[in-house]
């Protein structure tokens, strides 16, 4: 099996080169992401006065465009010539890893490219509402993102005060999340109250990967 993808990889690369990047993203299932909209129909005044916790979601699933602004407004790149992203982050050390779940599955955003990794073909958001004490957003919800933490990245060059940089940090991008869905006539709400280690179960997150912070988003009936 190895040998024959060996193969089929070396007979594209010679026909065409060009095919072996979408080769190599199909079998990571890699999807790209729409570019951001940089100026919306709702000003920034508008949005804070408007933002409410929302609980209570419809079925009504987001496209991927509506992903890609919520993605994008969290951890997206908006300097591409230095890297900077869209919350800001202790020395650009940048910590967080965000993960999405839907009825399609798990997926790993990516800032560079603004890209989904998908990590689960299933859907587990009723695993990850009893993982957070069995609170309904999560599972009625049509996507959860949850923001994760690698604190070792900002910890090697802060010390022990990067622990609340990271956190910090965290708030920072739950906050662009918030204000976004606003922004997109959506509903969203902060939820901190988990069992750590189900959640990193739940999420198949290896150390030293910790999560930080669960928003639901979605329409609302409110």
């Amino acid at each position: 099996m190895v040998c024959s993808k060996i193969f089929l990889l070396f007979v594209i690369l010679l026909s065409n080169p060009t095919d072996l990047t979408r080769l190599e993203a199909e079998e990571m299932k890699i999807i790209s992401l729409s570019e951001p909209k940089l100026k919306g129909g709702l000003s920034l005044e508008e949005a804070i006065n408007l933002r409410r916790s929302k609980r209570n979601f419809v079925e009504k699933d987001l496209t991927l465009d509506q992903i890609s602004q919520l993605l994008w407004a969290c951890q997206g790149i908006t300097d591409k010539r230095r890297g900077l992203r869209a919350a800001p982050s202790a020395g650009a050390t940048y910590p967080l890893e965000i993960y999405l779940l839907n009825r399609e599955g798990l997926f790993h955003y990516i800032p560079n490219g603004h890209r989904l990794e998908k990590i689960l073909d299933k859907d587990i958001r009723q695993e990850l509402c009893n993982a957070a004490l069995g609170q309904s957003p999560i599972r009625d919800a049509p996507v959860d993102i949850v923001i994760c933490a690698i604190f070792e990245r900002t910890t090697s060059v802060y010390g022990r005060r990067a622990q609340a940089y990271v956190f910090i940090e965290a708030g920072h991008a739950a906050e662009n999340i918030h204000l976004q869905a606003v922004s997109l006539g959506l509903g969203s709400v902060p939820i901190g109250a988990f069992d750590d280690d189900f959640v990193r179960d739940v999420l198949k997150l290896k150390d030293p990967t910790r999560p930080i912070y669960i928003i639901p988003v979605g329409y609302t009936r409110e």
